[in-house]
């Protein structure tokens, strides 16, 4: 056999989607959650290693854009169904598709590519950093109350078929997108992804249910979730699981929380992926009985230096020379000069004397804003050269809403 990969071709989808499937543990995925990820993909960019007429490796790279710090929306590749068969493990066919991979992106024009992994451990060798956390979460409503702000009461809520109430939670969705660094500004046909809700997962809960925040008539939030009935010698002992909300202003966000937190025969919900800073945490009056804890989630990878770090937005005045190290793109190697602020920036190469040192790793952490150049600097993956250089560049590179990615692909 060979290593080398090559484009899937349509005919072939479902031989290679099993491979996947079987690498990650054989479970077949419900029908419609499997045609759902056949239809969203783009067969030019997905590509496979074959043994004879099996496939052994997988790879995708949907075309994404993605909000970056001071709200552009750049060209992003969000790599997708990475797997490399068991008996074929150590080949070299995982560095052979990551090596195709990021030359397809950077001939593609896209500046960045994206992830999320199933393994942390594997992806930092290929120059990828982990940029957003996800916050994890169950609120114990039988001991947790919210306090609310003012104009709370003024919002209306309205119960919806989430079928019938996508269009408008889409459009609150797409003002939200530009706020936020991390979150995908979803194409046609992505709208059905935060919409999947296969039977055979849902654990003994219910279907999917919706709740929409309208004031004067306009949608201004929606809540996606689910409950769970359970019973005990006590009585009702139910969970309320939110699988997808947004909202435009602190009022509705607040009248979407008090909703769930007080649904009937339920003493519990549970939140298993929102942004760090989510205003959540400030409204509840006991975080502890909360018990939030945090998990990686998006992993960024800066495929084009100069195009990538020109193209968001910093927090305060930067000019400041980066000695980048990536071995796998080496592109990318050698000092850069990064001058920015809030309006926006450029990135050049330049043979000026280097003021800081990292790799192309440290940068995707760093990029979207929720990780600091200061606590890299901490762990020993920056070094500083110029005095003082650490601390401004730290502080220009951070921004002032967490990053977030709202779901997986």
């Amino acid at each position: 056999m060979t290593t080398e990969p090559r484009v899937l071709g349509p005919a072939e989808w479902d031989d290679w989607y099993g491979n996947l499937e079987l690498a990650f543990g054989g479970v077949p995925e419900a029908p419609e959650e499997r045609a759902l990820w056949r239809e969203l993909a783009e067969f030019d960019r997905f590509i496979g290693v074959w043994d004879g007429e099996r496939p052994v490796g997988t790879a995708g790279a949907f075309s994404f854009r993605l909000s970056v710090p001071g709200g552009a929306i750049v060209p992003t590749a969000g790599v997708t169904m990475v797997s490399v068969a068991a008996t074929h493990r150590r080949r070299g066919i995982l560095t052979s598709m990551m090596r195709r991979q990021l030359d397809d992106v950077r001939a593609w024009g896209e500046p960045l590519a994206v992830l999320t992994a199933s393994e942390p451990v594997i992806y930092g060798r290929f120059g990828y950093g982990v940029g957003t956390y996800a916050a994890r979460a169950t609120i114990d409503t039988t001991r947790v109350r919210l306090t609310v702000p003012e104009g709370t009461d003024d919002v209306v809520l309205r119960q919806a078929d989430p079928v019938k109430a996508v269009g408008a939670c889409e459009a609150v969705y797409a003002r939200l997108v530009p706020r936020r660094p991390g979150m995908l500004a979803r194409q046609p046909g992505w709208e059905a992804v935060p919409l999947l809700d296969p039977a055979g997962e849902r654990g003994g809960a219910s279907p999917m249910q919706c709740v929409l925040a309208e004031r004067d008539g306009e949608v201004v939030g929606f809540a996606r979730y689910a409950i769970k009935p359970e019973w005990s010698f006590a009585g009702a002992n139910g969970s309320v699981s939110v699988k997808d909300m947004g909202a435009l202003d602190p009022a509705a966000e607040a009248a979407l929380w008090r909703f769930l937190c007080s649904i009937d025969l339920t003493t519990s919900v549970r939140i298993h992926s929102r942004p760090a800073d989510d205003a959540w945490q400030h409204l509840v009056s006991d975080i502890r009985r909360c018990e939030p804890t945090l998990r990686d989630s998006l992993h960024v990878r800066l495929v084009d230096v100069g195009a990538a770090l020109s193209l968001r937005a910093y927090q305060a005045p930067v000019d400041v020379v980066l000695e980048v190290a990536d071995a796998f793109c080496p592109w990318n190697e050698g000092r850069w000069r990064l001058r920015g602020g809030p309006d926006g920036a450029t990135c050049v190469r330049t043979e000026d004397a280097a003021d800081l040192a990292l790799s192309v790793r440290e940068l995707g952490a760093a990029y979207l804003g929720g990780v600091s150049l200061t606590s890299l600097a901490a762990a020993g993956r920056v070094r500083e050269l110029r005095p003082g250089a650490l601390f401004a560049t730290s502080v220009a590179f951070g921004w002032a809403v967490a990053p977030w990615l709202p779901h997986g692909f």
